[in-house]
This record gives structure tokens, C-alpha cells and sequence, in this order.
């Protein structure tokens, strides 16, 4: 179940990092998007012992609304932190190909079922600040 996780917030990494070619590649404005949404998303699964294999699946994508304001009393700041993150996931099994003996060939993900602008929980999410 771990693994699942580490791929959640992978595929969240690397769609962020994808930013620009889902902007090219869309016929909605997205820079002007605000919202949490799932989106089509294409990775490519290996494990050692494996051929890769490309996947598309659906993955979270979206900003959502935050903020933080000065207040007088400890911790003086007053902050409303959402992040686009997993409310509902499906696992997916796929066989890899050309396995070398003795090695399992099925590689299981986790496919967006529907996302939602939440507070960041690190049991589906990379919450780490740049």
C-alpha cells in the first residue's frame, strides 16, 4: 500500500513538472484555471528486472485558492493552505514486459477517480514546500 502512495505523490511531481506540455497540448486556457480536476496523465512504469511500459492513466491536476494574513496573537499568521489531491482512487494492475525469471511482472497504480482542492495529507501527497 506504500507503493501506492509513493506513486501518488510521484505522479503528482512529475505532472507538475509536465506543467508546460499539458498547456500546449490543451485546448482550455489553464493558466487562468483554478480548481482541482482529473486529467489524463502518461508515465512510465518499470520495476528492476522489467522492460518499462508506458501508461496513461488519470491523475489529479489543479491549483487551488490559499492564503495567509498577519494576526497579532501567536503564530501571528493565519494561513489557508489547499492543495489538488486524491479523494478517490482505483488501483490498476498491468503485466510488464520481458521479465527476467523469477521476477513478478504485474505493477500495480493508482488511477484518479475523482479529485478535490483539500488539505495536503502525506498518506496520498508530497506536502513539501519548495
Amino acid at each position: 500500500m506504500k507503493l501506492a502512495y509513493l506513486v501518488l505523490g510521484a505522479m503528482t511531481l512529475l505532472l507538475l513538472g509536465g506543467y508546460d506540455s499539458v498547456l500546449s497540448t490543451s485546448g482550455r486556457n489553464l493558466h487562468t484555471f483554478v480548481g482541482c480536476a482529473v486529467r489524463e496523465f502518461t508515465f512510465l512504469a518499470k520495476k528492476p528486472g522489467c522492460r518499462g511500459l508506458r501508461i496513461t492513466t488519470d491523475a489529479c491536476w489543479g491549483r487551488c485558492k490559499t492564503w495567509e494574513k498577519p494576526i497579532l496573537e501567536p503564530p501571528y499568521i493565519e494561513a489557508h493552505h489547499r492543495v489538488c489531491t486524491y479523494n478517490e482512487t482505483k488501483q490498476v494492475t498491468v503485466k510488464l514486459p520481458n521479465c527476467a525469471p523469477g521476477v513478478d511482472p504485474f505493477y500495480t497504480y493508482p488511477m484518479a477517480v475523482r479529485c478535490d482542492c483539500g488539505t495536503c495529507s502525506t498518506a496520498t501527497t508530497e506536502c513539501e514546500t519548495i
